[in-house]
């Protein structure tokens, strides 16, 4: 009872990822802003800011419906948290594993989404509710190309558990290579999922205010904001443990330090496409993946197909 509550709450909990959350936006804000050649904000901004939002008082609508506004955001962040109790970290095992936990892991990931959307319609603000319809549209739009990516390497090792993918692709150290198109798919997907340039369309402040968010203040928009940091390091270590899984079956300490570089790695690719691209209409998200990035999936899907039938 005792350990659970610590890896709940501390590590690799709660506490562990708040921290990396906010390590993590402070990376990705420096690289934005030297990509645009701006100086970026200093290291103890993201902590200062909730902090402020912290000490804030929460403002909630005349219209809003008063509980649902209030427990979405710790409904989002316990979904967040849970999901990466299943990644492996330090090694090939994750703290807990069972055969489906993969599935088990895109589903908690798709939680905080819905409830992004379900906190603008609770909202009953006009901005909100506009952020919310473009959340659930951008969700059905980039959430297929993702989950194929992720099954199909999980069908290439042959296993629905992110533990024994990572102990398959550390024993067949060159099929990963081939999982490098789902990769790139996955990161641009990956933008979508966390609203980010060219994908931030939800909430375009220079359209809709704050979208979905626009009516939340103090404590609740803090939680918000420190779920979208944790899911920065869920996602990104999702995608190291899957599609960058050498390294993993070395000393537990030197594959922690490993995935701390994967996890930056993958955030500095998203950074440095936020920064390429600009910002694109609701139709245009829609029609690139489902005319290019899902088709690529698809096309991931029948390489690992073809490969799991040579494997011995």
């Amino acid at each position: 009872m005792v350990n659970s509550l610590v890896y709940i709450l501390i590590f690799p909990g709660f506490l562990f990822l708040g921290i990396a959350g906010m390590f993590f936006e402070y990376i990705d804000r420096k690289l934005y802003a030297k990509f645009q050649n701006r100086v970026g904000p200093p290291w103890f901004q993201p902590f200062a800011d909730f902090v402020k939002l912290l000490a804030k008082e929460n403002i909630i609508p005349e219209k809003a419906e008063r509980k649902m506004f209030q427990v979405l955001p710790f409904f989002a962040m316990a979904a967040i948290v849970t999901s990466f109790m299943y990644v492996p970290v330090w090694g090939t095992h994750a703290l807990f594993s069972f055969n489906g936990d993969v599935i088990v892991v895109l589903y908690l990931l798709s939680i905080p989404t819905l409830t992004f959307f379900l906190a603008g319609y609770s909202s009953q603000s006009l901005f909100s509710m506009i952020g919310a319809v473009r959340t659930l549209t951008q969700f059905f739009a980039y959430e297929v190309p993702l989950f194929l990516t992720i099954l199909s390497a999980a069908l290439l090792a042959g296993t629905w558990s992110l533990s024994e993918m990572s102990v398959f692709y550390n024993q067949h150290h060159w099929l990963w290579l081939a999982n490098l198109l789902g990769f790139g798919i996955s990161i641009i997907a990956l933008l979508g999922k966390l609203e980010k340039v060219p994908f931030d369309i939800p909430e375009a402040e220079t359209e809709v205010v704050g979208g979905t968010f626009t009516e939340y203040s103090g404590k609740l928009l803090a939680f918000f904001r420190m779920t979208i940091d944790i899911e920065v390091v869920v996602c990104s270590a999702l995608l190291a443990a899957v599609f960058l899984p050498f390294g993993m079956n070395l000393h537990p300490a030197i594959g922690f330090v490993l995935f701390i570089l994967k996890v930056l790695s993958v955030v500095v690719l998203l950074s440095l496409m936020r920064s390429v691209f600009a910002r694109l209409r609701i139709d245009q998200m829609v029609n690139f993946c489902w005319k290019y990035i899902a088709p690529l999936s698809f096309l991931q899907l029948i390489i690992n197909i073809i490969l799991r039938g040579t494997i011995k």
